[in-house]
């Protein structure tokens, strides 16, 4: 199952946002296994690397998201992806282009923290716990 992650999870996992880092570190284990092919869009890995350097400096920053590509495959974005993303009725462009560089590049489902920006999607949108639920994986609470 090849899933594309949103941001707000992946933000989970590297600031440790509670409560929600228990089903993002799930997540994460999922396709370190290889039970789950795991995506970002391009556009992803540029957010993290500004909002991890305001946080914690360039080099922490650096080394999350070489670690990141070591794991996830990425969507690519081009101007097939902004072309379709500006002419979509998605309210925020910035969720627009993530949903069709996953579409573009075959993904099977969308995971994220805030469902209700997707609802135009036309490919499975997951909460965190509703995909672990869905492959059968219980965290514990």
């Amino acid at each position: 199952m090849k899933i594309l992650f949103d941001t707000n999870v992946i933000l989970d996992v590297l600031i440790e946002r509670e409560p929600f880092v228990t089903a993002a570190v799930a997540l994460f284990s999922l396709v370190e296994t290889r039970k789950i092919q795991g995506y970002l869009g391009a556009t992803t890995l540029t957010t993290l690397d500004y909002l991890l350097t305001k946080t914690n400096g360039c080099n922490s920053a650096k080394a999350s998201i070489k670690a990141l590509l070591q794991l996830f495959e990425v969507c690519p974005v081009d101007s097939t992806v902004l072309i379709q993303a500006v002419e979509s009725n998605f309210s925020d462009f910035e969720d627009a282009v993530l949903y069709f560089a996953g579409e573009n590049m075959g993904v099977d489902g969308l995971v994220t923290r805030n469902i209700e920006d997707f609802s135009l999607a036309r490919y499975t949108v997951y909460l965190p716990n509703q995909l672990l639920d869905r492959l059968e994986m219980k965290i514990e609470k």
